[in-house]
């Protein structure tokens, strides 16, 4: 049991370490994750398509 407490106190005394982003800051991220993975889904359907529609040619 002493280990377990030992363990809770060490996280938290880690978690007090952290630098949290600020409001602006994880908005931006977030913005940036939505954005590229649109763009990558995009690409990924269009390369999907190409290929597609390159084998029912051959086919």
């Amino acid at each position: 049991m002493k280990k377990i407490v030992q363990f809770c106190k060490e996280c938290v005394a880690e978690l007090r370490k952290v630098v949290w982003p600020s409001r602006s800051e994880a908005v931006a991220s977030v913005q940036v994750v939505i954005v590229s993975t649109i763009v990558v889904a995009l690409l990924l359907g269009l390369l999907d398509m190409l290929f597609t529609e390159g084998l029912r040619l051959i086919f």
